[in-house]
């Protein structure tokens, strides 16, 4: 598998306005204003997007965040898969990875992700922690490849969302359940999980653990990194 890299009206609706808002005070009643952000119920988790830190900006205790990248990746097969590897040290990593790998480091170790044909042998010291695939791609287009970490509390979701290329995960901590029109696919930590491309999807924490995953999309170079979907989830995660 190869890689390349009118003024005196509006003055009058605005006294009747204000004269309604006055009435409304006098009356003990509060006035009803539109709101320019969400809001959150009491108990309630805002849906996670996974972001990226300003340099320098502190990570969050809770999120999903966008820590690595390696852009215009083409595959000459319309399967790839992802191999993630730990190494002792950010040098040594950097000194085993391809032009199209990714050194990240979270929770502790140093990750390797490259990508390619099956049965991959780490180098330089490294050690194999996960082959994931096979991730449906088309061969010859060009896609930039994100890892993300994330950290989930108990009942966190992410947004109902899709993206141009496949989705996958190693789950680090705790269990997570993702749920696509086509039922749902739950993962506990070791495990690895995926999604085909194009298709509505929602994770979900399961369990009462704080869930922490590493995970990978491979999306159109020309795309964003993912975009809401208004598909409507039926909650089966929930129900496990």
């Amino acid at each position: 598998m190869s890689f390349s890299n009118g003024s005196a009206p509006a003055l009058t609706m605005n006294s009747a306005f204000n004269a309604g808002i006055a009435l409304l005070l006098l009356l003990g009643e509060h006035p009803l204003v539109a709101a320019e952000s969400p809001v959150h119920m009491p108990g309630a988790a805002a849906p996670h997007t996974c972001v990226v830190l300003a340099p320098g900006e502190i990570q969050p205790e809770f999120g999903c965040f966008r820590i690595g990248i390696a852009r215009n990746l083409k595959f000459s097969d319309p399967s790839v898969f992802w191999h993630l590897e730990t190494y002792p040290s950010r040098a040594a990593a950097d000194a085993a990875k391809s032009p199209s790998g990714i050194v990240v480091e979270e929770a502790g170790r140093v990750w390797l992700s490259e990508f390619g044909s099956r049965h991959r042998t780490p180098q330089g010291g490294g050690h194999r922690v996960a082959e994931i695939g096979p991730l449906s791609v088309v061969a010859g287009k060009s896609y930039d490849a994100e890892v993300a970490y994330s950290v989930m509390a108990p009942s966190d979701q992410s947004r109902v969302h899709t993206h141009s290329g496949p989705e996958a995960w190693y789950v680090l901590a705790g269990a997570q359940c993702l749920e696509t029109p086509s039922g749902t696919l739950r993962g506990l930590a070791g495990e690895t999980m995926s999604a085909a491309p194009n298709g509505p999807m929602q994770l979900s924490v399961t369990g009462a653990d704080v869930a922490k995953a590493l995970t990978l999309v491979i999306h159109d170079s020309t795309q964003e990194f993912g975009t809401a979907s208004d598909w409507k989830p039926s909650g089966a995660c929930q129900r496990l």
